[in-house]
């Protein structure tokens, strides 16, 4: 019975071991396949020597005698290192913070340059921060971030070649010099904000005075020009009234040659443009000779018809 029990078992056992090792096999393989995300790369060794590279996508390593030595990222990094303690030329001593933007481009060499290549980076960025510092003094190192950083970054990029590692950009993050260095910077940029401000207020007072002094020259021109204005047209006022009397006068002229007027009746015409012409203001008029005849014949005429009671009316024309 117990042998038949035996002989029948046997076969059972064989198909768990079967199962058990293809199982096994099953297990090593799914183990040795491995998916490589984006943006990174795995360096594998063979039996402890390089072996390639694995970039993005599917990959599978020889079980037992390839493994994954490192798996490096390519994105870009930051390292922010603490504060250094630098000397400028003028032997001031500050304190700089730096920020390194870096990332990797050959993971081999990352892996097998050096043994630590952010610890290479801080004291390599220390040293070339306190060289350049120590060539520059206080007020260069304050207005200089953009210099300090271009030479420190193209020194980091050189320097990190071999390591695999590109250095992208350099930052200075913080300059704090010594408390009485700021003390002093205070006060000056406090002096000069009132020189700033004293400079102002005496450009505007300026400003305003010269803005006063050409108003007046403008009121100055305008009341010249109507002045001027007010002569050209008053002395064309008395030109055309002349004008307009001697055409008048002209007209008058005419006018008397046309109806043939004699000699007494032109002597009495101008006999009353003297009297018009004195106006009652003139104390002395002086009458040409004829004219004073003619007058007194007038006046005697007169005085003759008066006396006579003469109707003028009736008196007939001697011509």
């Amino acid at each position: 019975m117990y042998s038949l029990f035996l002989a029948s078992s046997v076969p059972f056992i064989g198909y768990i071991a079967l199962g058990i090792l293809a199982l096994a096999v099953l297990i090593i393989f799914v183990r040795n396949i491995r998916v490589v995300p984006q943006a990174h790369a795995f360096v594998i060794e063979r039996l402890g020597t390089y072996k390639t590279t694995w970039h993005t996508g599917l990959h599978a390593k020889m079980p037992f005698i390839d493994k994954i030595e490192r798996r490096v990222s390519l994105k870009e990094r930051v390292a922010d290192f603490p504060p250094q303690a630098v000397i400028t030329r003028d032997n001031v001593t500050m304190q700089i913070d730096t920020v390194v933007f870096y990332q990797i481009v050959d993971p081999v060499l990352y892996c097998y340059g050096i043994e630590n290549p952010i610890v290479a980076i801080e004291n390599l960025s220390a040293t070339t921060l306190r060289n350049l510092i120590g060539d520059l003094e206080l007020d260069e190192t304050l207005t200089s971030r953009d210099v300090i950083n271009t030479r420190m970054r193209q020194t980091l990029d050189e320097a990190t070649d071999p390591w695999g590692i590109k250095v992208n950009r350099v930052e200075l993050k913080n300059i704090i010099p010594p408390r009485e260095i700021q003390t002093a910077m205070e006060r000056q940029m406090k002096a000069e904000r009132e020189k700033r401000e004293k400079i102002l207020i005496s450009e505007g007072e300026k400003e305003a005075l010269i803005r006063v002094a050409e108003g007046e020259k403008e009121a100055a021109i305008l009341r010249a020009d109507a002045k001027k204005e007010q002569a050209i047209r008053e002395s064309q006022g008395r030109a055309e009234a002349i004008l307009t009397i001697q055409k008048a006068t002209a007209e008058g002229l005419r006018m008397i040659k046309e109806v043939e007027a004699d000699r007494a009746l032109i002597a009495l015409k101008g006999l009353e443009t003297m009297v018009n012409v004195a106006d009652g203001r003139a104390t002395k008029i002086i009458i040409p000779s004829d004219i004073q005849s003619l007058a007194g014949m007038a006046v005697s005429i007169k005085e003759l018809i008066n006396d006579s009671n003469i109707d003028t009316s009736t008196v007939a024309d001697p011509s």
